[in-house]
């Protein structure tokens, strides 16, 4: 898989926000991803980080519709810190969207509010 840093286009209509708990349960997702190929978006948070505090909470505020098909995974640094291996997360929040065989992310706090649509 391709790690691609290039600016991402915002989500059209938010989307359904699913926070993951288990690392197995991450493992499941990307299996599926790698054999659909349809796109995913993951948040990478920490629950100690007043940032990543506020920017879930404006996710859940503005950005969670349950209705949509694009999902939104956050991950949470605490309850699953293995993961935070597998895109190389250094900076909090990080996004990455997989769209086939490419990944791309971004940690610039700017850019990911502007991706999810929240200000």
């Amino acid at each position: 898989m391709k790690t691609v840093k290039t600016p991402l286009a915002p989500l059209k209509k938010g989307a359904r926000v699913v926070f993951l708990k288990k690392e197995n349960d991450l493992n499941k997702i990307l299996k599926a991803q790698k054999r659909t190929k349809e796109t995913i978006n993951i948040l990478f948070v920490s629950p100690w980080d007043e940032w990543c505090e506020t920017l879930l909470t404006k996710v859940d505020e503005q950005c969670n519709n349950p209705e949509s098909r694009e999902v939104l995974y956050v991950v949470n640094s605490f309850s699953m810190p293995h993961s935070f291996v597998i895109f190389k997360s250094l900076k909090l929040p990080h996004l990455v969207r997989l769209q086939g065989d490419r990944s791309i992310t971004e940690d610039y706090l700017p850019l990911v509010y502007r991706f999810l649509g929240v200000s």
